[in-house]
């Protein structure tokens, strides 16, 4: 469901992506329905799952209660974490809105990624619909030529 939209100038080239990140249906709703609550707000908010598939979304408290950036409280992401575990799941990914921006991973989005092994997911309402992408973010201790001069690879949205 990521869209067609091309890249913004100035937008670092993105590595093609290798697998879905899938999502069951009430799960993406949820996420897209968390963005439009939080308005004009960025919304945030948690992926919990197996490796790539998704099997819930945790809504978040943006402690930051800005346009431009988001932050999840460390009590939130830790009640995730264990529910998680708990249910022989792990956090995969985390999302947030772009209010009034396109769905690609600012320099902001970069220097706060938690961890390189989550997926990042991005909602932008800057059009009429929504528009999500999703992302793999570059691992800062990383120095692998093969993954280009950003390492950002771009990974494909599957609604079930």
């Amino acid at each position: 469901m990521s869209g067609n939209t091309p890249a913004p100038p100035n937008t670092p080239a993105l590595l093609a992506g290798d697998a879905d990140l899938a999502f069951p249906a009430d799960a993406y709703a949820q996420m897209v329905a968390a963005a439009y609550a939080a308005y004009p707000l960025e919304a945030c908010g948690l992926l919990v799952g197996r490796e790539r598939q998704v099997h819930r979304f945790v809504p978040c408290t943006n402690e930051a209660a800005s346009a431009k950036v988001y932050s999840i409280p460390a009590r939130e992401l830790l009640r995730a974490e264990r529910a998680a575990e708990d249910d022989g799941l792990a956090i995969i990914g985390v999302f947030h809105s772009h209010t009034h921006s396109e769905p690609y991973p600012s320099p902001t989005d970069l220097a706060q990624a938690a961890d390189p092994t989550w997926h990042y997911v991005i909602v932008s309402l800057k059009r009429e619909s929504p528009e999500a992408r999703c992302y793999l973010l570059p691992d800062p201790s990383d120095s692998d030529p093969s993954i280009g001069s950003t390492g950002i690879r771009e990974v494909s949205i599957t609604v079930t």
